[in-house]
């Protein structure tokens, strides 16, 4: 079973320059996990990106990682 969590914790703290800053909450639904991404003010526009692409990167990733044990993953990035 893949940890999502640990999963969207490691992907972000590789994008961003403060890593002991990100966190994750997790609640966790039936088949369904919702994941509330927070990360510094100053590194918000990485975990974004340009219009938009990183952000559906990562949901991309999280969605594929969440498939392989049947379960739906909403990323929210706070």
């Amino acid at each position: 079973m893949t940890d999502l969590k640990e999963t969207l914790i490691g992907i972000a703290r590789a994008i961003v320059d403060n890593p002991d800053e990100v966190t994750v909450l997790e609640t966790v639904d039936k088949k369904e996990v919702n994941l509330i991404l927070s990360v510094a003010p100053d590194d918000m526009g990485m975990v974004i990106g340009k219009n938009g692409k990183i952000a559906k990167a990562i949901r991309t990733v999280m969605k594929a990682a969440a498939s392989t044990d049947n379960r739906r993953v909403n990323v929210e990035i706070r």
